[in-house]
């Protein structure tokens, strides 16, 4: 079978604040020293492989991780608003720990019906999110037919992808880890999908 498109998906490195456990969706952050360094050894492994074109969202986290991927591949970067992770309205900039502690109620909503769930203050839910970045995802697709391509973007993001590589239903995205720096690898056919690395 001839590949139609070979994607070298990738979260970005670890964040300002991880320690904690922050909710940042949206929230523009920076990477730490370690996050920098995660980036720059999968650049390292990505080094010789041919890449048409890089994609990231356009939060710093992803575009700065984008760029290191870049710096290997003379080809176009782009960074796009419908990349960036899910949104979590009033929850933006919280910790996991300050969420359990101030909304007890709506977590338990969140428990019984993942999927469609939407927090306090306009969040989207993981529906509408997965919605988003088909979409996107499906237009780069599209665009880059015949060619390799990155995508550096959030551990939402990628579950996403996965989640629709993998054939799962949206319950189980949480089923998926993806680490700071992580790499992943899926083959797209005409009639089939390959999922070659997940969380590499």
């Amino acid at each position: 079978m001839k590949r139609i498109s070979r994607l070298y998906l990738i979260r970005h490195g670890q964040i300002d604040g991880y320690e904690n456990f922050p909710v940042y969706g949206h929230t523009d952050v920076d990477l730490t020293e370690v996050g920098l360094m995660q980036l720059k050894h999968v650049s390292e492994r990505l080094r010789l492989v041919d890449i048409g074109a890089i994609y990231s969202s356009d939060l710093k986290r992803s575009k700065t991780s984008a760029a290191l991927i870049a710096r290997y591949h003379d080809v176009p970067l782009f960074s796009l608003h419908e990349l960036r992770e899910m949104y979590f309205g009033d929850w933006e900039g919280l910790t996991l720990k300050e969420i359990r502690g101030r909304f007890p109620e709506e977590l338990k909503k969140r428990q019984e019906d993942l999927a469609n769930y939407r927090g306090p203050g306009g969040s989207e839910s993981i529906v509408l999110f997965s919605k988003r970045i088909t979409e996107c995802f499906e237009q780069i697709l599209s665009k880059n037919e015949g060619s390799d391509i990155a995508i550096v973007a959030h551990g939402g993001v990628n579950r996403i992808i996965l989640c629709n590589a993998l054939g799962l239903d949206l319950v189980n995205i949480f089923n998926i880890q993806q680490d700071y720096g992580c790499l992943n690898i899926i083959d797209y056919f005409q009639d089939n999908i390959l999922v070659r690395l997940v969380n590499g």
